[in-house]
């Protein structure tokens, strides 16, 4: 996945990356969250999940230390992180930044 995902965080449109765990509560909330937030972006956004038990390297890398973590990456650079559930609003307003 290590090469696969760098590839993919580089893309010139934000890049949203749902670190996140299929025992998780709070996970289950972003999971909509972020839907919908690709829908209304459509084309000028991405939005990608990863589990961090089955990628515990990538999760070791960005220092994952909760989940749900929400990282939105331009270009390949790290813009705006947060753990914990990422509100609707707030994701929008971050993406709109960097469109």
């Amino acid at each position: 996945m290590k090469g696969n995902f760098d590839s993919i965080i580089n893309d010139p449109r934000p890049v949203i990356v749902d670190f996140h765990a299929l025992w998780c509560g709070p996970c289950k909330v972003q999971s909509p969250i972020l839907a919908e937030v690709a829908a209304e972006f459509g084309d000028h956004v991405r939005v990608i999940k990863i589990d961090v038990d089955q990628n515990p390297a990538l999760a070791s890398k960005y220092h994952i230390q909760g989940v749900p973590t929400v990282i939105i990456f331009k270009n390949g650079n790290l813009v705006w992180r947060q753990s914990g559930v990422a509100g609707k609003s707030q994701l929008n307003e971050v993406i709109k930044q960097h469109i």
